[in-house]
């Protein structure tokens, strides 16, 4: 159902907007992992890690998710219920970002799995925030939320088996 103050346009305008975004952010992380394949491979991995190739189909759906997620919270009536969800939505998607940065770029294991304990907390919160918004918003955010969830465990298992090289 579209909102009665926007159009069939420019709610589809308004849906590529939030999937440029989120892609956006995901492109700020590929710039910081231009050489991650090589880098990666050079790192003890525990056996539960998954293949390199995984990696990138999904995390393109889990941004195709968020991009959604955000649309719909956009897209219902103005009543002053945006802001917060909307403005936790854009830190989340900074904290992601920086994450490919910390790790990839500057080699930083204990700045990378700090950034992934914020990020998961903030998924937390824009999962809550737009629950209250739209709970198809909430729920589309899970399968991210389970995603960081790994991600954590996986960026401590990788720092803690690299200490010459992850500082």
């Amino acid at each position: 159902m579209f909102t009665p103050n926007r159009s069939a346009t420019q709610q589809f305008a308004g849906l590529l907007a939030w999937l440029a975004l989120a892609f956006a952010a995901a492109a700020v992380g590929a710039v910081a992992s231009v050489q991650a394949a090589s880098f990666y491979s050079q790192l003890v991995r525990p056996s539960w890690a998954p293949p390199p190739g995984v990696f990138g189909p999904v995390w393109s759906f889990l941004y195709a998710l968020m991009g959604i997620a955000a649309w719909l919270v956009w897209r219902q009536p103005k009543e002053g219920r945006h802001a917060l969800p909307i403005a936790l939505f854009i830190a989340q998607l900074a904290v992601n970002a920086f994450w490919s940065w910390l790790f990839f770029a500057w080699h930083l294991g204990a700045g990378a799995f700090a950034d992934v304990l914020v990020l998961l907390a903030l998924i937390a919160a824009t999962i809550v925030a737009f629950w209250r918004v739209r709970p198809l918003a909430g729920i589309l955010l899970l399968p991210y939320f389970a995603w960081v969830s790994f991600a954590s465990a996986l960026t401590w298992s990788v720092w803690q088996s690299n200490p010459g090289i992850l500082r």
